[in-house]
């Protein structure tokens, strides 16, 4: 199909877990159903792109984890004692503890990570503190509220414990993610979504009706300008918003309108939206389980 028609666009996405076909309208969509279930006899099913949220935190907490499995053998434990705070540029060292040593990370899929030892009396052997970091960027990776990446936190390692015989790498990474994982929901958790800035070329008459519209899809009209005979229509506009916007656009307008969006921005979600997503979430995770 990609041989037939160059301007199909197909990719996997891993943050999503989806595969995402890049079309240029709804009828260059349905004709690439058509050929996939008619030429190449395969059922398929067509979704709503995930959205690509992003998990922070607003405030701090400590946790501690101990880890402890025996069998027979040598056995595992690692205890971790944790604090996470939400990280910003110029944020002050933390309080009451005494840093040994920093690490800032930036992450991949944005924001930053930054990870403290303040480890003191040798209660953690410093060669098990690469363990405990790899944890805390797996759970990072697998966010504890929807499974999205997780951004723009510290981590202050302060305390622990370990065993001669039993500590381990594995130990101590367990006991960090699942710190990790505690602090980080008493930490009053934040879902974020990414935001669009769209701009959006209309006739005068339209105006209103665009502008209506914008507003039932939770967007924040900016400004409105003129460009040549057109009037435009600046929006920030949650990405969650925007499915079908192109076809919504096209029947409002009688085909007079069009417009381009690009990356803005990542927001907090409404109280309401991150409790469903929350809810979402969990009953899926409960029926992967089931």
């Amino acid at each position: 199909m990609r041989e037939e028609d160059p301007t199909l666009l197909i990719e996997f996405s891993p943050e999503l877990k989806q595969i995402l076909i890049h079309c240029q309208g709804d009828m260059h969509l349905a004709v690439a159903k058509w050929k996939i279930e008619h030429n190449f006899k395969l059922d398929i099913k067509f979704i709503k792109p995930r959205i690509p949220y992003r998990e922070t935190i607003r405030k701090e907490a400590d946790a501690n984890y101990r880890h402890k499995k025996q069998s027979g053998g040598a056995g595992q434990f690692g205890e971790v004692y944790m604090r996470i705070e939400p990280w910003h540029e110029g944020i002050p060292e933390p309080h009451g503890l005494n840093v040994r040593a920093r690490e800032t990370h930036d992450l991949d899929w944005g924001g930053k990570l930054v990870f403290y030892n303040c480890i003191v009396g040798g209660a953690i052997d410093v060669r098990f503190l690469p363990s405990i970091l790899k944890g805390v960027m797996e759970k990072m990776h697998n966010g504890p509220l929807t499974g999205s990446y997780a951004r723009d936190i510290r981590v202050c390692v302060y305390d622990g414990k370990m065993h001669p015989v039993d500590s381990n790498d594995i130990s101590f990474k367990i006991a960090g993610l699942q710190a990790f994982r505690q602090a980080f929901r008493d930490a009053d958790p934040q879902i974020l979504e990414p935001v669009y800035k769209v701009e959006v070329l209309c006739p005068d008459d339209l105006t209103g009706a665009v502008m209506g519209d914008l507003q039932t899809r939770r967007a924040i009209v900016e400004g409105i300008d003129a460009e040549g005979h057109f009037q435009k229509v600046v929006a920030k506009v949650p990405l969650a918003e925007m499915d079908g916007y192109s076809s919504s656009l096209r029947s409002l307008s009688q085909g007079r309108a069009k417009f381009r969006s690009s990356f803005s921005e990542y927001a907090p979600v409404p109280y309401e939206l991150q409790r469903k997503l929350l809810d979402d979430y969990n009953k899926t995770v409960k029926e992967e389980v089931a």
